[in-house]
Formats: C-alpha cells, sequence, structure tokens
C-alpha cells in the first residue's frame, strides 16, 4: 500500500478517521436493527440524544459557534434526512436494494467534489470509484426485479450524504469536529421530539409493520437502557469521526474509503448473527479493497488541490 500522505498531502488521518468511523456506523446498525424490535426510531434519537449532547456540551464547552451556522443547519438537517430516508425505506425495501441504492453516495461526493469546489476528478479516481462500486454490487447482489422507483429513497439519502460531506470540506472546514456532531445530535433530538409528539397526537401507528417508524414509546428495560449507552457512545465517535474525515483536503479519497462500511457491515454481522460471507462477498470485499489502492496510487499532479478563487470562502 503507497503512503497516502505522500500522494495526497493531509489525507492519511482523514482516510484513518473515515475507517474508524464506518466500523462504528456498522457496529451502530447492528445495534439499532437489534434494538429495533423494542423501541421506535424517535425514542432511540430522543433517548440517545439525551445522552450525547450533554457529553458533546462538556467536552466542546459550549460552544455552538453562531459564524456560518446556515451552512451548519443545512448539513445537519442534510444528515438528519438522510437517517430519516434509510430507516423509512426499510419496510418498503429489501435490505440488499437499500444497501446498493446507499452505496452510490460516494458517486455523488466525487460529482460534487468537481462541480462545486472545482477539485480535478481524475480517469482513475472514476475507476476507483466505480471499482468499489462494483465489489459493493457483488456483496449486495440485487436482482433486477428488486429494484422499484421506491429504490429513489436510499438513492435520495446517498445524495443527502453526499451534499452533507461537501459541505464539511467547502463551508465547515474551520468549525470544530465537535461543534458539527453538537448541531447534528440536536438536531436529530429535535427530529425524535417532533415526531413523538407527532405521533401521540395523531392516535399512534397500528400498523406492526411500521411500529418503528409510526408506533408509540416502549417501556425500558435495563437490556434497553444499556443499549442506548452504547448507542449513545458510538454516536459520539460517529459524528465526530464523521465531520473529522471530511474536513480533509481530498473528500474525493475519503469517498472511496466510504466503501468499507460494508465489509465492516459483514463482521459485525459474523459476530451478532453468525453470517458467513460467501465466496462472491469476498470478491467483492476484494474490489472494494482494490479501490482504495487505485485511488491512492493516483499521482498527486492529477489531483492537486486548486486553490480557491478570492471571495469564496
Amino acid at each position: 500500500m503507497p503512503n497516502p500522505d505522500r500522494n495526497f498531502p493531509g489525507v492519511g488521518t482523514g482516510i484513518a478517521t473515515i475507517l474508524a468511523t464506518v466500523f462504528a456506523m456498522a457496529l451502530t446498525d447492528a445495534f439499532v436493527k437489534h434494538a429495533s424490535a423494542d423501541m421506535t426510531l424517535w425514542q432511540i434519537y430522543v433517548l440517545r440524544s439525551s445522552f450525547v449532547v450533554p457529553v458533546l456540551l462538556v467536552l466542546s464547552r459550549g460552544r455552538f459557534q453562531l459564524e456560518r451556522s446556515g451552512w451548519i443547519m443545512i448539513r445537519s438537517l442534510a444528515l438528519a434526512l438522510m437517517y430519516l430516508g434509510i430507516y423509512t425505506a426499510i419496510p418498503l425495501l429489501d435490505l440488499s436494494v437499500i444497501a446498493a441504492s446507499l452505496y452510490t453516495g460516494p458517486l455523488f461526493i466525487v460529482a460534487l467534489t468537481a462541480v462545486f469546489l472545482r477539485e480535478p476528478v481524475t480517469a482513475r479516481h472514476w475507476m476507483a470509484i466505480a471499482t468499489g462500486f462494483a465489489g459493493v454490487l457483488l456483496i449486495v447482489r440485487p436482482a433486477a426485479s428488486d429494484f422499484t422507483p421506491l429504490s429513489l429513497i436510499p438513492v435520495s439519502a446517498a445524495l443527502l450524504y453526499a451534499i452533507a460531506a461537501v459541505l464539511t470540506r467547502a463551508k465547515c472546514a474551520a468549525t470544530p469536529a465537535l461543534t458539527l456532531a453538537l448541531w447534528l445530535n440536536l438536531t436529530l433530538f429535535a427530529f425524535g421530539g417532533l415526531a413523538s409528539l407527532l405521533i401521540v397526537w395523531t392516535g399512534g401507528g397500528a400498523d406492526a409493520g411500521y411500529r418503528f417508524l409510526f408506533g408509540d414509546w416502549s417501556p425500558m428495560s435495563g437490556s434497553d437502557w444499556r443499549q442506548i449507552g452504547v448507542l449513545a457512545l458510538l454516536m459520539i465517535a460517529v459524528s465526530i469521526g464523521l465531520a473529522k474525515a471530511y474536513k480533509s483536503p481530498h473528500p474525493q479519497v475519503i469517498a472511496t474509503f466510504d466503501y468499507a462500511y460494508l465489509p465492516f457491515a459483514a463482521f459485525w454481522g459474523f459476530v451478532f448473527f453468525g453470517e458467513i460471507p460467501d465466496l462472491t462477498t469476498a470478491a467483492g470485499m476484494t474490489l472494494i479493497a482494490l479501490a482504495g489502492v487505485i485511488v491512492l496510487r493516483a499521482g498527486r499532479k492529477a489531483t492537486a488541490v486548486t486553490p480557491p478563487r478570492p471571495g469564496r470562502r
């Protein structure tokens, strides 16, 4: 593996951060899947944020940073809507279709980086993204008949994730990661609280198939509180890590390593549910790793960042 900081100065820390972050994200999703049998999404949001927000307030020393607050709020809303899109799709689509659609995100990140940040995207970059996406398709193997217009829900979530990632670099680079994490979790808390009040006002959801999104809060047991505690710790790590990773000088490089989520998801699937990847899945993981090698071997000159024009920031 080539030295990433030699080809892309300053990107090595970002790669390490995004790998650790998607590792924690995969673990978070495993816990949420487990908790969804007993709690609603909004219950998880409110209770988890009730732990996360005070910790982030202490770590950030209560600094909300009103400067560029509009961009920070847009970023937070994009991520909150992204999570909502993912979980809205769960009762409607197969998980394989959701995963394949969601991981079009790095493609959107590369395109948005080229258009809005004016950073050159080489053919090697596109080859790396295509290789990683081919690996995703080998892992999830969605049948053609499974793709319906409903697939646009997780695709829209992928676009929102890409928007948040590019905004982090373009408009929030000077904002501390703790502040970005605090704003995100306050937004998720607000989403959870408002949705919970709306469900109470409308009488709750009677359809068990949609209970995770539309059901009333469930009584909490000791194990439920422990799960919320673990989810709170993971959310602190994920929200800070996501903000730090995409403040890297090369978000298109970081986007390639986003694909590592799937091998990590396979790992936690084995740990939690005894799932063992087959040969096709292993081949997909190999392609994802190859995508990372391809993008790191791209020359520094070919992917140099174009300095922003005066007044653009």
